[in-house]
């Protein structure tokens, strides 16, 4: 039987991986995956809509969709300032993901820490609440103000997750970037500041005791066979240990439009893997 996957979720702080049709797949730490890729990787189409083309993607593009459903999919988006007009409220959150990584962000207060989740916070606090453009002028002045990036490369997220320093650390690193934005003039005037509360995702995404990292997935192939006992998951990735012993990382979006199907006993890990990089981590920047 084939199943189409959309990618990771994590509803109620649990991962899951969703299929086409709108099923989910909770994941378990110390289970085993194992699927193989069928044909080629075609476009999944955006915002619950199929592709009418069914393109053939690359395979090593996390988005995974043709130049018409990526547009699509962006049409709509607060990320990309093209839906301003919500008129829910939203929260501003400051992120830590390793050691000098640290990012603000907005989310809608409804979706809670799912947004934290998705991108692999290991750690964060909430800053304020209030309208969206209100949230948006903030996150766009503390980003200048305090000198960091509006995102951070998965590449050093997945590096620093195996060498994480301790959870007083971590909120002590928080807090810090906190304090720097509770100084910064003028925000709190349009939105309700939020006092400091240090959240860790470590028991969520299982990353006591993680292993070395030895390589990352560069993409699905035809026939190719992602096996291994799920160690740890975090915002898109998951990492596995492969029968061979290898800590290995796969980012989920690159399993977006491929038919999938259930790898027997003993299979190998045949997909591409590439080597990690020396990263410096303190830089910004139903199947189963």
């Amino acid at each position: 039987m084939e199943w189409w996957c959309r990618g990771i979720s994590w509803g109620s702080g649990v991962p899951g991986l969703r299929w086409r049709g709108g099923r989910v797949s909770s994941l378990t730490y110390g289970q085993r995956l194992a699927f193989r890729a069928v044909g080629v990787r075609r476009c999944p189409g955006a915002r619950g809509n199929p592709c009418p083309l069914e393109a053939v993607v690359p395979g090593r593009t996390t988005g995974g969709r043709c130049p018409e459903c990526a547009r699509l999919d962006r049409a709509h988006s607060v990320a990309a300032d093209t839906f301003l007009d919500d008129p829910q409220p939203y929260r501003v959150y400051l992120a830590w993901f390793g050691p000098g990584m640290t990012k603000v962000g907005i989310t809608a207060e409804a979706r809670g820490e799912a947004r934290l989740l998705e991108q692999g916070a290991v750690a964060f606090s909430w800053l304020g609440r209030g309208p969206l453009m209100a949230a948006r002028r903030t996150e766009e002045v503390l980003r200048q103000a305090l000198g960091v990036p509006d995102r951070v490369a998965y590449e050093r997220k997945r590096a620093a997750r195996h060498a994480l320093p301790s959870a007083v650390d971590r909120a002590r690193e928080v807090e810090e970037l906190y304090r720097r934005a509770r100084e910064v003039g003028g925000w709190t005037e349009t939105l309700e500041p939020l006092e400091f509360a240090a959240r860790d995702h470590v028991e969520a995404f299982h990353l006591d005791g993680l292993p070395p990292l030895d390589g990352t997935v560069a993409e699905l192939v035809g026939g190719g066979v992602v096996t291994g006992r799920l160690l740890a998951a975090a915002g898109p990735d998951l990492h596995l240990l492969a029968p061979d012993g290898r800590c290995l990382a796969l980012d989920t979006r690159l399993m977006g439009g491929w038919a999938l199907e259930r790898a027997g006993e003993g299979s190998a890990f045949t997909v591409p893997v590439v080597v990690p990089r020396a990263v410096d981590a303190a830089a910004q920047e139903g199947l189963f």
